[in-house]
């Protein structure tokens, strides 16, 4: 098993960038596909962004396709979110999560989380 460690969250402003980090301690990481979510305030909790083990498949949410970048560094045992061009309504706690293999968008097909990281867009 993994357990998911995020990292890198903080105050923006819009149209800013941020860099999200994930290290996932435990074994086997490269096996694991690895996702993002993220939970606004009042709302639930939504898919953001995915990568598989073999880093080749990717999926993202159609509210941050082409500004949101997700990648892996296995010989780190780390997952990255870039995310470009931040509006508030990007503001949230992202979510690390971790499945064997083959990369989902719901949340019932992780098994691992992390704690979160806050990320607040100001307009």
């Amino acid at each position: 098993q993994v357990q998911p460690v995020e990292s890198g969250g903080g105050s923006v402003q819009a149209g800013d960038s941020m860099k999200l980090s994930c290290k996932a301690s435990g074994r086997l990481f490269s096996t694991y596909a690895m996702g993002w979510f993220r939970q606004a305030p009042g709302k639930d909790r939504e898919f953001v962004a995915a990568i598989g083990w073999n880093v080749r498949d990717t999926d993202y949410s159609d509210d941050v396709k082409g500004r949101f970048t997700i990648s892996r560094d296995n010989t780190k045992d780390t997952v990255y979110l870039q995310m470009n061009n931040l509006k508030p309504e990007d503001t949230a706690v992202y979510y690390c999560a971790a499945r064997p293999r083959s990369i989902g968008d719901r949340e019932y097909e992780y098994n691992y989380w992390g704690q979160g990281t806050e990320v607040t867009v100001s307009s």
